[in-house]
């Protein structure tokens, strides 16, 4: 920012005449968010094979990212909005272009999971700087909601562009280029924001709660290892038995994680300055949302994880023809939610959702009759459809209840803190679930490996048991959605805000 750039207070500006060029710039980095997301699902059977990561492990290449994506969208927003929203924009791309950098040229798979982090941790900086730029360049109602919904469509085509572009990359290329392609997308990004992206600050008290972010960060990190230490082999290279839930690793991390978190609840109690206000999450129709946010997120990056294998290294499938297999949910995602935005307004919230969630759990029930040689056309696809007929009927409603009877020096909390739900339940539920399924291969190869005449075959049917373990813990995952919102949620059509934009699938 420079002399001839200076921040005025928003109620004194004109309309910015580079508003437009201002909103593809934010767009573009909107999308590498959420492409981001999606395209290294495609790519993990390769580098998890390329960098010896093992199966325990695996999960940190999506936890990593997620956990520290989602454990720090509130201080973030706090940060664009008090250092300036143009100046933290512009870090956070440069510092998510170096992250994915050294992800790209990762030698060994710790080194892997330290670049996810850091792409989460600047991506936590540069979206909220993102989503309050757009409320601020654009103050014409009509035009906002045209911004908005430029923003809404990036976000539900993301993941399906990022799902193809792995695909291409990994088949093509190598794994590697699906982290490297961002550097000169970010870089050029970045460049252009400081010449057409305008300067803003929130005016006020510019105290951050680094405390309180603090606290639930390593809160979150400890009780995601307590679920990888679970997953990790007793004895490696000697048995395939794994420590278990009942291991003193694994007790000492899980009692570390709820002390962690037990004292940052105490802790947003008593300070002046909250991460996050405690009456925002406590309202029932709310912290129903964020709760139906939390398992949905939790039994959805699951199942991009688990079916990702599924298609790779059981159905032999290429990554492009993986990439391509998981199209029919987005493209049902984004149809779906032009319908409930239509009907939104005349049915309220409860009655999308309750069905929602029951499609989207039987779609999740389906998965578990997959097998070796199932037909992807009679036992994927009609799953794919239920889930994301189901999970288009939940986004919306549920942006809108995360809303209710929030006031405007609160909303861009309540709206951090939907994003941050459904990150923080995609981390913990790809982690617990990815441990589940490691302990079901354990359980079926001590069954029935010894004495196995074919080998190969017992192994790839224990990798199918795990599969089905996993999808059934993804749907009682959704069940705990479905019986959140039949219990919590209440609100009528008549309570339901404008609401400026959704949580995206990632």
């Amino acid at each position: 920012m420079t002399a001839a750039d200076p921040v005025l207070p928003e109620t004194e500006r004109e309309p910015d005449p580079r508003r437009w060029l201002a909103l593809g710039v934010i767009a573009i980095a909107q999308l590498m968010i959420v492409l981001d997301a999606s395209i290294v699902n495609i790519a993990l059977p390769s580098a998890q094979k390329d960098l010896g990561i093992s199966d325990a492990d695996r999960q940190w290449v999506v936890t990593a990212y997620t956990l520290a994506f989602g454990g720090l969208l509130l201080l973030g927003g706090r940060i664009a909005d008090f250092a300036g929203r143009k100046r933290v924009f512009v870090v956070g791309l440069i510092g998510f272009a170096v992250a994915s950098a050294l992800g790209g040229i990762a030698s060994t798979a710790g080194l892997l999971f330290a670049a996810r982090g850091l792409q989460g941790l600047f991506a936590a900086l540069m979206a909220p700087a993102a989503l309050s730029l757009i409320s601020v360049t654009f103050t014409e109602s009509k035009e906002r909601a045209t911004a908005f919904g430029v923003f809404g469509a990036i976000s539900g085509g993301g993941a399906a562009i990022g799902l193809i572009v792995g695909g291409v990359l990994t088949e093509y290329a190598s794994w590697r280029w699906c982290l490297g392609v961002n550097v000169p997308i970010a870089l050029v990004t970045a460049f252009a924001a400081t010449r057409v992206v305008r300067e803003s600050k929130a005016e006020g008290n510019t105290k951050y709660d680094i405390p309180g972010a603090i606290l639930v960060s390593l809160g979150l990190v400890s009780l995601v290892y307590g679920f990888t230490e679970a997953a990790k082999e007793k004895n490696p290279g000697k048995s395939t038995e794994v420590l278990g839930w009942t291991d003193s690793s694994t007790l000492t991390f899980l009692g570390v994680a709820v002390v962690l978190l037990v004292a940052f609840v105490l802790w947003e109690r008593r300070t002046a300055h909250p991460l996050l206000p405690l009456h925002v999450a406590l309202d029932r129709n709310r912290g129903g949302s964020y709760l139906v946010f939390l398992f949905v997120g939790a039994g959805l990056f699951a199942m991009f994880l688990f079916l990702t294998f599924y298609f790779q290294a059981t159905l032999g499938y290429t990554p492009l023809r993986s990439g391509f297999a998981f199209l029919p949910f987005s493209i049902g995602i984004i149809l779906g939610a032009g319908v409930i935005s239509q009907v939104l307004p005349r049915l309220g919230p409860k009655p999308i959702m309750v069905p929602g969630l029951v499609s989207a759990s039987i779609g999740m029930v389906l998965l578990t009759r997959v097998t070796a040689d199932t037909s992807y056309w009679t036992h994927v696809l009609p799953s794919l459809v239920l889930l994301s007929v189901g999970m288009a009927a939940v986004f919306i409603p549920a942006s809108s209840t995360a809303l209710v009877g929030v006031g405007s020096h609160d909303a861009g909390v309540a709206s951090a803190l939907l994003n941050t739900s459904q990150q923080v339940g995609g981390s913990l539920g790809t982690a617990l679930l990815n441990t589940l399924y490691a302990g079901a291969v354990t359980a079926y190869l001590t069954d029935n490996m010894r004495g196995a005449r074919n080998p190969d075959a017992v192994m790839a049917d224990a990798f199918v048991s795990g599969y089905h373990v996993a999808f059934f813990w993804g749907a009682m995952l959704l069940v705990l959605a479905l019986i959140t919102a039949v219990t919590l949620i209440n609100a009528k059509k008549d309570d339901i805000p404008a609401v400026e934009g959704t949580a995206a699938v990632a």
